[in-house]
């Protein structure tokens, strides 16, 4: 990575080539919805790899934004109630979206029209808001970009 990483409290995958950095509180959903999503793009014959979770070193390079894995946690994922599983990984690549787990108790119906998010210092990413208990998340999540993850 160009710039200095930071460690930060995510789940990030790649679809296709599309990079997915889920953020959230502990226990808000973003490994359930980032597994979802790996099984959904797996089922449609996609690539789709973890590169990171619970924590992720986040840096920027001029307008694009990248996810490293640390080496101790290369690979495994936690599912909670479930404990630690192995999983198909990459350790670094760029992310293009944010993706935040919400409640339907007390999110906003319509969220703002691209609407983006701070990751960091200098690092933004656009927002992607998903109730956190999502049936399809992979569907909602390609409905709200326009575009196929492969």
């Amino acid at each position: 990575m160009t710039g200095e990483a930071i460690n930060i409290h995510a789940t990030a995958i790649l679809i296709g080539k599309t990079g997915l950095l889920f953020l959230g509180p502990s226990g808000s959903g973003k490994s359930s919805l980032a597994l979802s999503c790996l099984a959904a793009a797996k089922q449609l014959g996609l690539d789709a790899r973890l590169v990171a979770d619970d924590r992720v070193l986040i840096a920027g390079d001029g307008d694009r934004v990248f996810a490293e894995c640390p080496p101790s946690i290369a690979g495994l994922m936690e599912i909670r109630y479930t404990g630690i599983v192995r999983m198909p990984h990459i350790s670094r690549a760029e992310m293009h979206f944010a993706v935040r787990p919400v409640d339907p108790a007390t999110a906003e119906r319509l969220p703002p029209e691209n609407e983006q998010i701070d990751i960091a210092p200098s690092i933004r990413l656009p927002l992607i808001r998903l109730v956190a208990n999502s049936a399809s998340p992979l569907a909602i999540i390609t409905a709200k970009i326009g575009i196929r993850l492969d």
